[in-house]
């Protein structure tokens, strides 16, 4: 029989169980609502949907791939002793390598896949029953799918063993080892913006409206007030702007001078992905 939105979002509501664990109970159950929920139960996904509502702020953040591509994923538990258990951490690295493998582009579309550790079930079933075992709350909260250029490369760096996760993609003659630090001072910096052109002239604009009301503030006369603000949009750059940051290894040069001075005239960074623990948890 056919199986309506209506009913599973009803179990939903019922049991607080993922979308496609509902839809597969009812599936079992031949739509009979009472049945479906103690199949939920039955297989576990009872206890997950308790655990449900609990915040998941801690976790791991994974990447797997190579040059060509990479993932990056962040999978969420309540406390950082389950955040640091082998079974939770490897967990996350298999679900990474089936986004992977697969092309998943985003959390969605993995959670609807067949679990590769177990084709019986869903990703999102397989969560669930991890939730039991485990016996704390946990979510998939964030996952990208970075593809490199034709002409370009990646590198990654995590940091603090899962606290920080960072991709970077470089052009021109840019090198694996380069790249790499290049990798490691994003998760030390946390820039916002890779070069100047990236900056939105809306946020420009209220830069320079803070800077001009504060010297006006400080009863600066006109002229000394235009180079105050310029000054402070030239340290805005700097601390936002990748290429123009000070770089982690030689604060003495920018991050370009550094790529210069080690890859090549026309190494340079085209972008980055940079996930830090529970910056993109709802919780």
């Amino acid at each position: 029989m056919a199986i309506t939105a209506q009913a599973v979002k009803e179990l939903r509501d019922r049991t607080g169980a993922g979308m496609m664990d509902c839809k597969n109970a009812l599936i079992e159950t031949g739509g009979d609502l009472e049945e479906a929920i103690k199949f939920l139960r039955t297989k576990g996904l009872g206890a997950a949907s308790k655990k449900s509502h609990r915040a998941a702020s801690d976790g791991v953040v994974v990447i797997e791939g190579d040059e060509r591509v990479m993932v990056v994923l962040e999978l969420n538990c309540e406390t950082d002793f389950v955040g640091h258990n082998p079974d939770f951490v490897s967990f996350a690295e298999e679900l990474a390598k089936q986004a992977l493998s697969s092309g998943a582009m985003g959390v969605d579309e993995l959670m609807g896949q067949a679990y590769s550790g177990d084709a019986a079930h869903t990703v999102e079933e397989a969560i669930s029953q991890k939730v039991a075992t485990i016996g704390e709350n946990i979510v998939l909260n964030r996952l990208e799918r970075i593809e490199a250029g034709s002409d370009n490369r990646l590198n990654s760096y995590v940091h603090g063993g899962g606290k920080i996760g960072v991709v970077v993609e470089g052009a021109g003659g840019v090198t694996p080892e380069a790249l790499h630090d290049v990798a490691l001072h994003v998760a030390a910096a946390e820039p916002r913006f890779v070069t100047r052109d990236e900056v939105t002239e809306d946020l420009l604009e209220t830069e320079r409206e803070i800077a001009i009301k504060q010297a006006m503030d400080q009863g600066k006369p006109e002229e000394i007030a235009k180079r105050i603000v310029e000054g402070k949009m030239e340290k805005f750059f700097v601390q936002e702007v990748l290429l123009d940051q000070a770089f982690a290894k030689d604060s003495g040069k920018s991050v370009a001078q550094y790529l210069k001075e080690n890859a090549g005239d026309d190494a340079t960074v085209v972008r980055f992905v940079r996930f830090k623990l529970g910056e993109g948890s709802d919780e």
